[in-house]
This record gives structure tokens, C-alpha cells and sequence, in this order.
């Protein structure tokens, strides 16, 4: 149906709604229930003429080209799927999916270098490899480490982005994103809401341009897909799909297809898990053999912690959680970040940014909080029993109004 100033444009509905339903609106007019899985590393054209057109015009506008792709590098069916829905989900223009969250980012990088903007503002704590990526200078950047209150005095006339994570990896630290986001002026924002996901948090409706997620976490949700996903614009989307397929940081279509599955559960895992997750804080708050408590306002599905026991013991005694790396998946992980997530990062510099080296980061999944808080009370056992209690160690906080204090924010 046509307006006088052109289609309708599309009913608003809920986050739970969008999750199901974004993407697939096409699948009823298809004869299909399922979205379909497109293999295809390459696609046949009898018309050469056309396709030197169609890449002649991706070279130079980077929009996605009508009809199929021409390679499965340029763009694919299945994966341009999972990148409708998240862009839904996150209320921006577009989205642009990659192999990993650490190829979004370098995307994001690439891009703003590009135009010689190679200076990054950044607020720790971040991913510890998002962290070493810009210390490293392996892009050729330089960054400036800020707090939120110095981000305005610390913009260039090179300024390319001004990078921050909220909840952040691995302190659960929250910043103000309408204020990061005001004093930023003409530098775009790019927000890594991968903790969040859209079900707790929208950062472009709060001010920032680019939103980053490793879809790896909770938008695949099941710790069985490597994926990442820039939100953001059409101008900016257009250039990141030109570095895409300039790189090879593509995401494998079978990934796009479980991403999208992923999807359409994520609002109802996030609150599950929150709702566990905010009772083991509480818990834990309570508890003498924990020192501090860390659990962010907003709510989500990670805790952390820090112990009066030796942390390492807190995880070679869990039996029912699982010690490993990553989050956001349906069964819950626990990790020391001093010694993995965050270990490439200077000691020195990860204590300043909050990150002890008796901090524990929880992932909570979706288990029964009875079953995981009785296997974290014999971990904590073992800890103050076998490891003994720990001291003069960086970043601790003793005393139950520390432990509350931590809880509320």
C-alpha cells in the first residue's frame, strides 16, 4: 500500500516481537517457515556486462548490489539476514556482520584510518584485546586513555572515533552514554554493547553512531558460533562492507543462519539469566569469603567478584559451572580475567582500570540459582580452605558496605 509520500513505513513493534520476526518478514511470500541456508561461495551470471557493473558500482558506493551477489566475499543471502534483524534490534540504518567481533572492531579502525583520522579516545576498561589492538598500535593508531570526564579535552583535529564499552569488560563498569555521546561533538561514538545486547540497552537512541557486539556472546547465545556486528548508519555501513570485502573478515554463512536463530530466544535468555544472576549477586554480596560485588544497574546476566581466597582455586574447584573463557551462552562460565580475557593487558594498567588480580567475571546461563550457588559455595570453600586468604592485592575492597556499594553500581 502507497502513500502520497511513498510506502508505509513498517508498524513499531516490541524487542521480543523484532527478535522473531526481523529478517524473515519474506519468508511466508517464499513458501518457507525457516529462513534458508546459502552455501554458495559463488553465483552464476551469463551477463558479464552487468556484473562488471554491479562491482564497478560496489567499488564505488559500497551499497549492498541488487540481485544476487556476485561472491560470497561481497555479501550473502543468510548472513544479510542476521544483519536486517540486528539492525532492528538496535534501531540504526544498517548492520555489517564479520568473522569475529575483533574483525568488526578492526573494520570500524580501518575505515576511520582511512580518512586519516588514526587517533582513538578511549575509556578503559575494555576487552583486553580490544584494549591491546589500540596499544599495540598494529593498525597504526594512537590512542588516549581517558575517564569519561576528560574524553572532550582529550578530541583532535585527527580524532577518529572515541571508543567505550559499557557494561565493561571484565568490572561491569556503566558510563552515561547521553553524556559520552554529547561530549564527543562531531567525533562518532562507537559503543561496544556486547554485555548489554539491544534487550537491556540501545546506544544510538542515546547518542552513539556506531554500535559494536562479538555476536560470538549473547546474540548467538549458544557457545557454538564465532561472529561479530557493527551497527551503525548507512554511510558508514557502505564503507565497512567495502573493508570487508577488501580484508576477507567475512562470517561464514552457516554462522549468519545460527546468529539469526540466536536471535530470535535472546530477549527471553537475557532476562532468564539476568534474573538468576541478580539473586548470585545479591548472594554474594552477603557472603564474608567475598570481598566485593560488581552488578550493573541496568541488570544483565554478568557478575563479578572479587574473593578473600585465592581466586584460582574459586575455579579449579567449580563443578557444575564452567571454567573457560567467553560469555553470554546458556551454560554458565567463570573466569580470572588477570590471567586470560585481560592478561595481554600491562599489569599496571589493568589495577588502574579496576581489574585485580583476585577478580572473578561470572557469565551467568540459564541453570536453576540453587544448583549454581551451591557450586559456588563449595568453590568458595576450597578457596578460603586450600588457598588460604589473599592479601595486598590491587583493587580490593573489604568491609560489607564496600561488598553493598559494589552491588548497586
Amino acid at each position: 500500500m502507497e502513500t502520497p509520500s511513498g510506502p508505509t513505513p513498517p508498524v513499531r513493534r516490541s524487542l521480543s516481537t523484532e527478535a522473531v520476526h526481523a529478517g524473515r518478514e519474506d519468508l511466508a511470500e517464499l513458501g518457507l517457515h525457516a529462513p534458508p541456508l546459502d552455501l554458495s561461495t559463488t553465483y552464476p551470471s551469463y551477463d558479464s556486462r552487468a556484473e562488471a557493473a554491479r562491482i564497478d558500482d560496489f567499488a564505488t558506493t559500497g551499497a549492498r548490489p541488487e540481485g544476487p551477489p556476485v561472491y560470497a566475499r561481497l555479501d550473502n543471502p543468510t548472513t544479510a539476514r542476521f544483519e536486517t534483524a540486528l539492525a532492528r534490534l538496535e534501531g540504526t540504518e544498517s548492520a555489517v556482520a564479520f568473522a569475529s567481533g575483533m574483525a568488526a572492531l578492526t573494520a570500524c579502525l580501518m575505515v576511520r584510518n582511512s580518512m586519516g583520522l588514526r587517533h582513538v579516545v578511549a575509556v578503559r576498561p575494555l576487552y583486553g584485546c580490544s584494549d591491546h589492538l589500540l596499544t599495540a598500535g598494529l593498525l597504526g593508531n594512537e590512542v588516549t586513555w581517558v575517564d569519561p570526564a576528560g574524553i572532550a579535552d582529550a578530541i583532535r583535529p585527527d580524532t577518529g572515533l572515541v571508543l567505550v564499552e559499557t557494561p565493561a569488560n571484565p568490572t561491569l563498569a556503566e558510563l552515561d552514554l547521553a553524556a559520552v555521546a554529547h561530549s564527543c561533538g562531531a567525533v562518532p561514538l562507537l559503543a561496544d554493547n556486547t554485555f548489554a545486547t539491544p534487550v537491556l540497552q540501545r546506544p544510538a537512541e542515546q547518542g552513539a553512531r556506531i554500535v559494536l557486539h562479538s555476536a560470538t556472546k549473547y546474540l548467538g547465545g549458544h557457545g557454538d558460533v564465532l561472529g561479530g556486528v557493527v551497527a551503525c548508519d548507512e554511510e558508514f555501513a557502505r564503507k565497512l562492507r567495502q573493508v570487508r570485502f577488501a580484508t576477507g573478515g567475512v562470517l561464514h554463512p552457516l554462522a549468519g543462519y545460527l546468529l539469526l536463530r540466536g536471535l530470535s530466544t535472546l530477549p527471553v535468555r537475557v532476562r532468564a539469566a539476568s534474573a538468576t544472576a541478580a539473586e548470585l549477586a545479591r548472594r554474594l554480596a552477603d557472603d564474608p569469603r567475598v570481598t566485593r560485588v560488581r552488578y550493573p544497574k541496568l541488570g544483565g546476566a554478568m557478575v563479578a567478584f572479587e574473593t578473600a581466597g585465592d581466586p584460582h582455586e574459586v575455579i579449579a574447584g567449580v563443578r557444575l559451572i564452567t571454567p573457560a573463557v567467553s560469555l553470554g551462552s546458556v551454560d554458565t562460565l567463570i573466569q580470572h580475567p588477570a590471567s586470560i580475557s585481560h592478561r595481554i593487558v600491562d599489569a599496571d594498567d589493568r589495577h588502574a582500570s579496576g581489574v585485580s588480580d583476585r577478580l572473578l567475571r561470572m557469565s551467568v546461563g540459564l541453570e536453576d540459582a540453587d544448583d549454581l550457588w551451591a557450586d559456588l559455595d563449595q568453590a568458595l570453600d576450597r578457596a578460603m580452605r586450600d588457598g588460604g586468604p589473599v592479601s595486598g592485592t590491587a583493587g580490593a575492597a573489604g568491609g560489607a558496605a564496600g561488598r553493598k556499594q559494589g552491588v548497586a553500581g
